[in-house]
């Protein structure tokens, strides 16, 4: 099972948050769940207005063993608006334009996806059940 909870956080106090959204689905091979401002494909989605966001912007797989990953799937702008962080373990990577990471199996962390242009993000905590 996938948990994910999303936070759009907007100004430049962290507490102000503009909606606050969750998901879940098991982990089964095949399975995924997309972020973005598309509300045909996305289970969790971000304000419309916030153009930082890809309209398909994130997608969770569940690979053929269960395991879980998270990929920044390429927009129609050559150079993106955002940049994505993985948070796990104590430790933030970032997610390259295209590219994509794994979940850790009975772990917790959170993707952040922070505009370049001004104090917005996106912070979406999982739970990947082992």
């Amino acid at each position: 099972m996938l948990e994910l909870t999303m936070a759009s956080v907007s100004g430049t106090d962290a507490g102000a948050t503009a909606g606050m959204l969750m998901a879940e689905t098991p982990s089964e091979p095949g399975a995924v769940l997309r972020v973005g401002r598309d509300r045909n494909v996305c289970r969790l989605v971000t304000p419309d207005d916030w153009l930082f966001v890809s309209r398909t912007h994130l997608e969770f797989r569940c690979g053929p063993d269960g395991a879980w990953s998270v990929r920044w799937l390429r927009g129609s702008n050559p150079d993106p608006a955002s940049e994505v962080r993985v948070v796990s373990e104590g430790a933030a990577r970032p997610l390259a334009y295209g590219g994509a990471a794994p979940l850790s199996w009975g772990g917790s962390g959170e993707i952040v996806i922070q505009d370049r242009s001004g104090p917005r993000s996106v912070n979406i905590g999982y739970y990947h059940e082992g």
